[in-house]
Order: C-alpha cells, then structure tokens, then sequence
C-alpha cells in the first residue's frame, strides 16, 4: 500500500555520487522500520559504477531506482539566469519541478538534496501534515546577515526574508502539485520571463508557492552557518544540509563536520572523498570565495532589473500558482 510506502527523492550527476552515498547510508541507519522507503534517483550522467557502488549500501526496508532525467529538460539551457551560485550550471537543480508530473503514482513524497546526512528519522518528516499547501519546507536562515541578499530576497523575488524556504528540503504534496500545475506554470514563467536569479530553482519554488508553504521545525534544515566552529550550531539536528560552500569534504572546521565524516568511513566513496579534500586547491577556495561576493553583489543589480518577479507580479502576472496566495 501506498500509505506504508515512503518515497524518497534525490537529484544527483557524477559529481555528487559520492555525497549522494553519505546521505542515503545516514538515513537508513536512522530511520524508523515501521515503513518500506523507495528512494529515487533522478540523475544527469551518473555512471554505472556509482550506480552500482550506491546500490550496494542499500538493504530492506530500503529499495533505489536511478531514473535519468535529460529528456524532460531538454528546453533549459546554459543560460546565465540559469545558474546555480551565479557560475555553474547543472540541470539537476530543476528536476524536483518535475517529480510530481513524472511520478503520478504518489500523493506525497520528499525531495533532498545529496549534499546532506540524516541522524533523524526521515519517517517523522514524512508523516508532517501538509494539508492543502503545496510544499513543506524551512526558512533559509543562512542568508539573513547579509543585507544584499534581504533586499533581493524581497524586492526581486518578492518574499518576507522569514517566509524565504530552502529549497533543499522538501517534503512534496504531489497531489496539489499537480492540481495546480506547478511544472507548467514553471515551464511558462522560465520561457516567458527568463527571470534573473541568485538560486535559480530555489526562486522559483519560493516565488509560486508563497502563501501555500508549511513551515518545517529549523532541525530539518540544519545548515552550518557561516562563522565556523563558534557559530551557533542546533544540539540535535535531524537533517545536516551543507549548503552552498559550507562542506566538510572542501573545508576543515565546518559546523556539523563529525556527522558527515560519521557515515562517509562507511562509504566505499570513502578514499576517494578524502583524496577530494586533501586536493582541494587555494585555488578552488579562492573560487568559492569570488563565487559568493559576486553572488552578494549580484543581488541589487538584480533588483534593479525591469523584469523580476516582484515587478511582474506588481503588474498583473499571475506568479504564485495558488490564487488564494495572491
């Protein structure tokens, strides 16, 4: 039966094979067995042999299918306004849009993305009543120090900074997702608007679904914030998200670091995710560090811009998919 079937989704290509790994062993250790859990992989040139490493850590009641992806978003293309930290472009970012549509046999589901570990039970996330709001997901407090990214937040996007979801996490109503037409009503907006933004899927989820959002305990999202060891960290998270440059396997002194490193000693990615770090060049940190001052920067140049979704909204154009919202 479907109500005893918790199915679970990932986005991942061969880059993030081996976090994909860390996150799905953390989440059977810890999960309730009072479920089965189907976990889908919807993937972008993930190969064989990962696949095949991957699977092989996984045991009942868990069960993994990898379904490729590139078809249903061949009409997003590299496009600046496209990219994932204003410098890279993946179509893995969108392919949550998509789960509803393509997965019509669920009601309800969870999206995460691979750059996370889970020392709580997934069940208790899943069994968060939605109601009729088409998402459930937390507030991203990671951008609330930075006045630049506040402003673009609400003046581009057009979100109260406390109502800003990470869009990392989700647990899904499928069901109202495709009562309302959410993957059409995105497919529209990119072709019609090509909005500008700092997280290209993130803006778009918060933009549409604004005012049809459950708001999750801040312990599914836990995200180390920026500062290091010293900054406030929560005592029991139930889900690490190791959000933009905040990972353990590029930086040392990160905030939630031992959970990851928990789980990856028992990845057969093991050697080669500490190879990744012990090579992780000052250049590429130099990278990281120029990657998130453009993207602060990128912020009131963005607001400026006649075409936000603030501004199309302000103008008649139908934004949030729920009217209600409006």
């Amino acid at each position: 039966m479907e109500s005893n079937i918790i199915p679970i989704f990932f986005t991942a290509d061969e880059n993030y094979a081996s976090w994909l790994d860390c996150a799905i062993r953390s989440m059977e250790e810890n999960a309730s067995g009072a479920y089965l859990y189907k976990i889908i992989v919807l993937h972008q040139d993930l190969s064989e042999e990962s696949r095949k490493k991957i699977a092989s850590g996984v045991c009942a009641p868990f069960e993994i299918i990898f379904v490729p992806m590139e078809k249903e978003l061949a009409g997003i293309t590299d496009r600046t306004e496209n990219r994932l930290r204003c410098d890279y472009f993946t179509l893995t970012i969108y392919f949550r849009l998509f789960i509803a549509d393509r997965f019509p046999e669920y009601d309800k589901g969870i999206y995460l993305d691979s750059d996370i570990v889970v020392p709580g039970d997934i069940s208790e996330l899943y069994r968060v009543e939605l109601g009729e709001n088409i998402i459930g997901a937390c507030a991203d407090r990671s951008i609330t120090p930075v006045p630049e990214l506040v402003d673009y937040v609400e003046h581009a996007v057009g979100v109260s900074i406390d109502q800003y979801i990470n869009s990392g996490i989700l647990l899904m109503n499928l069901r109202k997702m495709r009562e309302v037409e959410l993957c059409d009503h995105f497919l529209h907006l990119l072709h019609t608007f090509h909005f500008d933004c700092l997280a290209p899927d993130q803006d778009y989820i918060n933009a549409m679904c604004s005012g049809a959002i459950t708001y999750l305990d801040e312990t599914w999202d836990a995200m180390p914030p920026m500062g290091g060891k010293e900054a406030k960290v929560l005592p029991e998270p139930k889900l690490i998200h190791y959000n933009l440059f905040q990972k353990p396997w590029c930086y040392d002194e990160i905030p939630y670091e031992e959970y990851f490193w928990q789980y990856a000693k028992k990845s057969p990615f093991y050697s080669e995710i500490v190879h990744y770090k012990e090579n992780y060049s000052e250049k590429q940190k130099e990278s990281d560090r120029t990657c998130l001052a453009n993207m602060i920067a990128k912020g009131p140049v963005v607001c400026r811009q006649p075409v936000t979704f603030q501004r199309m909204k302000e103008k008649g154009e139908k934004i949030r998919v729920c009217q209600s919202a409006e």
